[in-house]
């Protein structure tokens, strides 16, 4: 006899399954609205070859490229949107996190939806550049 997925499991996969194909759409549709031109590019498609030997640093000063969130500001421009697919992929846990958090309440399991919060917690602060290591 084979254990059936339980509801909060398949909430979980259900809104996963969805939030990984509309990123991957985003994604790839973003790379195609730079390469063909669509949208207006913040570096140069042919200009990317002489850029591809620099360091980090040269490549954000040549380019002037944003650094940390400042992307966002840029989704305008194509290769800053494909950046958002990458963002609902990363995302997609944080809304399947907080999709299973009223399952477990529902059921008394304070333990299950403390750990789901805290998880929310952790990734939210690590994506806003609060937990950061210089050098």
């Amino acid at each position: 006899m084979r254990n059936r997925p339980s509801v909060e499991q398949l909430r979980y996969a259900c809104l996963l399954d969805i939030g990984s194909k509309v990123g991957f759409v985003m994604l790839v549709a973003g790379f195609l609205a730079y390469v063909t031109g669509v949208l207006e590019e913040h570096v140069v498609v042919r200009q990317l070859p002489a850029l591809w030997g620099l360091s980090l640093a040269e490549y954000l000063r040549a380019t002037q490229t944003p650094t940390g969130w400042g992307w966002i500001a840029h989704l305008h421009k194509g290769e800053f949107a494909g950046l958002s697919g990458i963002a609902v992929l990363a995302g997609c846990s944080l809304v399947c996190l907080a999709a299973i958090i009223p399952i477990y309440a529902r059921r008394g399991e304070r333990t299950y939806a403390v750990i789901c919060t805290l998880e929310i917690i952790v990734v939210l602060l690590a994506a806003s550049g609060i937990l950061t290591v210089s050098h």
